[in-house]
């Protein structure tokens, strides 16, 4: 019966130490296509911005918006991309994406090229705030993002984590690609 009990309290340890570091989280839309799928079963790795300053530019991450979520009632938690961080000047224009200045080549986009606001307008010079992110779904014709109103710019405090790894569909198993860019 010790044993038995030994072993239960080590599991248990083990279970919230690892519910304590990491997330783990369901797609439930298609803003991240072709990245992520509707119905893909994501790691989040709520620790990974607690070791180090902010968030790189490419990451994924799993935010809290301020948007409502009808399943709970609480705010709805939304996985996107980092296009901008603090103190970047992000310019939509031509249906093209770019960060101080710079054309963004962004392979991971579902349609190259086919980066518009909510309103058709473009976004010109608009400098990302202090504590700030800008992040963009990589499926822009359906993403609600820093793009819109309703999203805006992610505070870095409303960041759950970074997502890492996708562990279903088992086919596509494996870590997510990296497209980060360090400072």
């Amino acid at each position: 019966m010790k044993e038995f009990i030994k072993d239960l309290v080590i599991a248990i340890i083990i279970v919230l130490a690892v519910t304590m570091v990491i997330k783990p989280t369901i797609v439930k839309e298609s803003s991240m296509e072709s990245t992520l799928f509707e119905n893909n079963y994501l790691f989040v790795n709520k620790m990974a911005y607690k070791m180090k300053d902010h968030p790189n530019r490419g990451d994924i991450i799993v935010f809290k918006s301020q948007l409502d979520n009808t399943e709970d009632g609480g705010k709805k938690l939304l996985i996107k991309r980092v296009i901008g961080v603090e103190g970047d000047t992000i310019t939509i224009s031509d249906g093209e994406v770019y960060r101080n200045g710079e054309l963004l080549e962004e392979p991971y986009v579902n349609i190259p090229g086919e980066t518009w606001t909510d309103r058709g307008e473009d976004v010109t010079d608009f400098q990302v705030p202090e504590d700030q992110l800008f992040c963009m779904g990589d499926n822009r014709e359906v993403s609600l993002d820093s793009r819109s109103p309703e999203v805006g710019t992610v505070s870095e405090s409303a960041v759950v984590g970074k997502a890492f790894i996708r562990l279903y569909p088992f086919s596509d198993f494996g870590l997510l690609t990296e497209y980060s860019e360090k400072d």
